[in-house]
């Protein structure tokens, strides 16, 4: 019986992964799943196209995983697939007025956090992005400019703006 992987650092497992072990991409799979599901949700606000824009990412990340380069972070190179899809799929939903919205329940939670993630809901997908990196996946915004190639002046600015906002509807 296999020795289990779950303590595996991540380098030995993309090491594994490239060389095309599928318990190595499995749990890459399972280490970055979660947060990865709830970036693109928190930037959507849409169940199924989180789940869809997180498989998508992680496909992509393995189409691509040949040219990684192993001394980096695999989980801020993935964030950053999942982050700029949900970002491209929400403005294009914003594009489509004639789909229709629909609302996801939001989590059991008590009801200020629901209020909050209401609001969250309705702050522009740049925005959103921003704060979901920061303050869900707690990136600091040297590593979100880097994630998302944008100035960190932009990132700063898009931070304080969608704060700002927040605390005026809340």
């Amino acid at each position: 019986m296999p020795a289990p992987r779950g303590n595996r650092s991540e380098r030995a497992l993309l090491r594994g992964a490239q060389a095309g072990r599928r318990e190595d991409l499995e749990e890459l799979f399972r280490r970055y799943w979660p947060t990865s599901y709830r970036a693109a949700y928190f930037v959507v606000y849409d169940r199924a196209a989180a789940e869809d824009i997180a498989q998508e990412a992680f496909l992509s990340a393995l189409r691509a995983l040949q040219r990684f380069d192993r001394r980096r972070p695999f989980g801020p190179w993935l964030h950053r697939i999942v982050v700029n899809r949900a970002i491209d799929w929400a403005r294009a939903r914003a594009l489509r007025p004639e789909a229709e919205q629909v609302d996801a329940p939001a989590p059991e939670r008590a009801e200020r956090d629901e209020e909050l993630l209401a609001e969250l809901g309705r702050l522009s997908p740049e925005h959103r992005a921003v704060i979901v990196l920061r303050y869900l996946l707690e990136y600091t915004p040297g590593e979100i400019a880097e994630l998302l190639e944008l100035p960190r002046g932009t990132v700063n600015s898009r931070l304080r703006r969608g704060l700002d906002t927040l605390k005026e509807r809340l």
